[in-house]
């Protein structure tokens, strides 16, 4: 067994790197070309608690509609959001135009290079200014993912459990991380754990780390890394009404900036409480119950959403939300989309 090499995993990733649309590849950063911040910046806070292939058509979409950051900074905020939808933890959404005006107004547009500074904007965290650091501007920080919390669980076989772990990790992870070529070495240990030292089925035979993987000589990297028992996720419970008119327009409301879907568009209902809520419809009509509830599973909690629907005449005139015309699902989020695809299914289809 040996210590783990840098420079044996950059000549690795320089054969096996992943080919993303964020991504300034080992070959053309040999032939010169340097990673957009703009570019790197975008994906990160879109990969949080996110996959990649769920984030690649959306950070396309992203730059082809707001090609750079004074782009971005200037588009409505409405706009944006219905962009982000169905990316989920919307926050992240709400946090990005900040950020985006922020590089804007006290940056000039260019985005600041150092840990620190980085640290100061908008919806950044540790991780994500240590990466755009070191991808964007080749400085050597330290970048720990999930999957770099692995990587280094089973490099040095650590028995603390996660999230416990995780100054352990980070700590071994800057022992490892290189002085030369500090972002490539970042996209590299994220790509190891990403394709190689995956959680179920590590491919130990073809890791370039194998000979100095301490789990893998005790044959335990499949125990590692260990986690603490997660406590049961409780559970709340609302109703949302789902009205549309005569002419295919969707009753909606714009929810409060503060709160889970922040300034998404959403159905009227009830709050999400402990306890079912008593009814509380946006107008007095007949509302059917179609016995079907949704169910959707956030950070902290399961929501348990029950539905009522109707059908109303154009002059219907709600207390609380507005008709939509034209609305597409993609305009909401995951659960307000659950929502409309079961609605819609039982709706008459005279009406689109």
């Amino acid at each position: 067994m040996r210590d783990p090499s840098a420079m044996t995993l950059l000549e690795w990733y320089d054969d096996h790197a992943r080919d993303l649309p964020w991504r300034v590849g080992p070959s053309e950063r040999k032939a010169g070309k340097v990673p957009d911040p703009y570019h790197v910046w975008l994906s990160e806070i879109m990969l949080q608690q996110t996959t990649v292939a769920a984030v690649r058509s959306y950070f396309l979409r992203f730059l082809e509609r707001w090609p750079d950051v004074r782009l971005l900074a200037a588009a409505e905020d409405a706009h944006v959001m219905a962009a982000w939808a169905g990316l989920g933890y919307y926050a992240r959404a709400r946090n990005l135009l900040k950020c985006a005006r922020a590089i804007i107004q006290e940056h000039d547009g260019r985005f600041p290079e150092t840990h620190e500074d980085l640290l100061r904007l908008p919806g950044v965290g540790p991780y994500t200014a240590a990466a755009i650091s070191a991808i964007a501007f080749d400085r050597p920080e330290t970048v720990v993912d999930g999957n770099v919390e692995r990587v280094m669980s089973r490099l040095f076989s650590v028995e603390t459990p996660l999230p416990k772990a995780k100054p352990e990790l980070v700590a071994l992870a800057t022992r490892v991380t290189p002085e030369r070529r500090p972002g490539d070495y970042a996209q590299a240990v994220m790509d190891l754990g990403a394709t190689i030292c995956t959680p179920k089925s590590p491919a130990c035979g073809i890791c370039p780390w194998a000979r100095a993987c301490q789990a893998k000589a005790a044959r335990r990297q499949l125990e590692l890394p260990k986690r603490a028992v997660k406590p049961s996720r409780p559970v709340r419970y609302g109703i949302a009404y789902l009205a549309r008119r005569a002419d295919g327009a969707w009753l909606v409301q714009t929810r409060p900036e503060q709160g889970l879907l922040g300034g998404m568009l959403g159905w009227p209902g009830t709050e999400w409480t402990e306890a079912p809520p008593e009814e509380a419809p946006p107008f007095q009509c007949e509302w059917r119950n179609p016995g079907v509830e949704v169910r959707h599973a956030f950070t902290h909690f399961e929501l348990r959403l029950s539905l009522r629907m109707t059908e109303v005449q154009d002059d219907a005139q709600p207390a609380h939300g507005h008709f939509v015309a034209g609305l597409r699902r993609e305009d909401l989020p995951t659960v307000m989309r659950k929502a409309m695809d079961i609605v819609r299914n039982i709706l008459p289809e005279r009406v689109t």
